[in-house]
């Protein structure tokens, strides 16, 4: 693999949630609070305005930043679960002396998300983000290609819609929430996605 470069992912990521903020919108007015999207589109916006004055060789540290604007710029349960995914990511990131592997990747991609679960004291299978996160990582840890891993986010976003919610605010309707895809599995999914394009491009 190529050196590292998490800027041009991160800029594809942030755009991404930034169009479809409408869409996260509606979503959560069905089993939310309704401000799923402009919470995001808010958050990403202030992460490309930072982006533009960070050292882009750094990937630590824009990855760091990036997780803390987060924190601070989105509102409700996403900004600190968003942002400990970035943030951990940050601490986990292979360094930029040395060429990533497939395997350090999965490594740093697995511990940002067993952190989100532990900062959000959830598992897979309570209708949340992680029930598309967690899939994922499993298959980074295959060699998937992009292509089978933009499917996973696909059909792991879907399989929210049949779920009870058991956290977050949609777990409040109970058996009402049934029917609705998950926000944060979209947005999740709409990251992934992103990420995927992304890297595609470089290769």
């Amino acid at each position: 693999m190529n050196p590292v470069d998490a800027r041009p992912l991160i800029e594809s990521a942030a755009r991404r949630v930034i169009t479809h903020a409408e869409e996260l919108t509606r979503l959560d007015q069905a089993i939310g609070d309704g401000d799923h999207g402009l919470n995001m589109k808010r958050g990403f916006e202030a992460v490309l305005a930072e982006l533009d004055q960070l050292d882009s060789a750094d990937d630590v540290a824009v990855l760091a930043a990036v997780g803390k604007t987060l924190v601070m710029k989105v509102g409700g349960a996403s900004g600190p679960l968003y942002g400990t995914l970035f943030l951990q990511f940050g601490k986990g990131w292979p360094s930029a002396a040395s060429a990533p592997s497939a395997a350090s990747l999965h490594t740093c991609f697995e511990g940002a998300v067993q952190a989100v679960a532990a900062r959000g004291k959830s598992q897979p299978g309570q209708k949340t983000m992680l029930d598309v996160l967690f899939p994922v990582v499993a298959l980074t840890a295959t060699g998937a290609s992009c292509g089978a891993v933009r499917a996973e986010a696909q059909r792991a976003a879907q399989a929210t819609i049949p779920m009870e919610a058991i956290r977050g605010r949609a777990s409040f309707l109970k058996e009402r929430s049934i029917g609705h895809m998950d926000p944060g599995a979209r947005s999740s999914q709409l990251m992934i996605e992103a990420v995927c394009d992304a890297l595609e491009k470089r290769e």
